[in-house]
């Protein structure tokens, strides 16, 4: 490979008609849509149909969640034919509680949805909790100490992760080369194919000042992250029809895919564009991070159970796997502008440098390089 080119593309519209996007064009959908029957929406879903405002005036509220979700359904019908086959969405979506006219209830937002995506002909794949802990331990519904009438608090969302056809293929050796060098370390495959998530938080994001405003996203970029790297490969398309800051945009650079985010507020313009452009110092910087946290974890795997069978081809470093061999990150070069709200993003297609300054031995006869410690990995200057 010669060069690795990645183009971005954000179109402001409605997400109900993507005729610009063809039919199975797009390989993976990862996006959190708008809550049914969370307020903060309420003007926005209402907007679009005004009879879900006049449900809510009159204090029915299932009418207005289910005018609600017809809007959403023409989304995943859209996705369901922009979709290749073999292909996968992963859809993070909350459940609502509300009081409506003094009549408080849930909404299960990723129950109606699953089950229009299963109508339209999506299969359903086992889902993930995600533990948000966003309640302090303090905080309680109801009727608090006193039994029958208290509820309990939502501090879960749910990821649901449908495909599109029966299971991909990959079937010429580019495809497979491109597969192996998409892959995982071990350890995090332990973690990311978990039925439930508690380790991300929502808050606290690594970002520079330019990308602030995805610090306090609902949905985190390591989230994002995560599931491009669990359900599509290296030069894949990823599409967000509910892009808000542009945190899928960010995600699918840093991973090196492409993609097309979805914005119906063109007021976000203002902080998906910065993304695209501030994306090389991030995207290496979080990338740094990840080979650190593997190198970190390959030391105290070796010292508290010896040698590890496998090294990774590109970096040197011992892996559990044979799977792990291949992995390849490749760093961000340069961002250019192509257009209205498309990017193009030039990767490096070399192994980053890395060095340990104490020897680690050779512990059990795993060679590792002379090295400095994880925290100065350099991968800000790809080659």
């Amino acid at each position: 490979m010669i060069n690795m080119k990645t183009t971005h593309n954000i179109l402001f519209q409605d997400a109900r008609d993507l005729k610009e996007i063809p039919s199975e064009s797009v390989d993976l959908v990862v996006t959190s849509p708008p809550y049914p029957m969370i307020e903060m929406w309420d003007e926005m879903f209402s907007h679009q149909n005004p009879e879900i405002q006049d449900a809510l005036a009159n204090g029915d509220g299932k009418q207005a969640y289910a005018l609600i979700h017809e809007i959403l359904d023409a989304v995943w019908d859209e996705v369901f034919r922009v979709l290749k086959d073999g292909r996968f969405a992963c859809i993070n979506i909350g459940d609502a509680t509300r009081t409506v006219k003094g009549d408080f209830c849930l909404y299960p937002n990723h129950a109606r949805i699953l089950t229009h995506l299963l109508n339209i002909g999506f299969s359903a794949l086992p889902d993930i909790l995600w533990r948000k802990q966003a309640n302090t331990p303090n905080k309680f519904m109801g009727s608090g100490m006193l039994p029958a009438g208290a509820y309990v608090t939502l501090e879960h969302e749910y990821i649901l992760i449908v495909r599109k056809g029966s299971k991909r293929e990959f079937k010429t050796e580019a495809e497979k080369a491109n597969r192996r060098e998409s892959g995982l370390f071990w350890e995090e495959r332990n973690v990311w194919y978990s039925d439930v998530w508690t380790d991300i938080k929502g808050t606290g994001q690594k970002l520079p000042k330019a990308m602030s405003r995805l610090r306090s996203a609902a949905f985190p970029f390591e989230l994002v992250y995560r599931l491009i790297n669990m359900y599509s490969v290296k030069g894949d398309v990823v599409l967000d029809p509910f892009l808000g800051t542009g945190t899928t945009t960010a995600a699918a650079i840093t991973s090196g895919r492409n993609s097309i985010g979805v914005e119906i507020d063109e007021s976000f313009q203002q902080a998906i564009c910065p993304v695209a452009h501030h994306s090389v110092d991030f995207s290496n910087s979080y990338l740094s991070d990840r080979l650190q946290r593997h190198f970190a974890f390959v030391e105290d795997r070796i010292q508290n159970s010896g040698a590890l069978k496998y090294t990774n081809k590109h970096y040197g470093c011992p892996v559990v796997t044979s799977q792990e061999q291949f992995i390849l990150f490749n760093g961000l070069k340069e961002v250019h502008t192509r257009g209205d709200n498309i990017f193009d993003v030039m990767y490096s297609t070399k192994p980053q440098d890395w060095n340990f300054d104490q020897p680690l031995e050779a512990v059990n006869g795993n060679k590792m390089k002379p090295h400095t410690k994880p925290s100065q990995l350099s991968m800000l200057d790809p080659q």
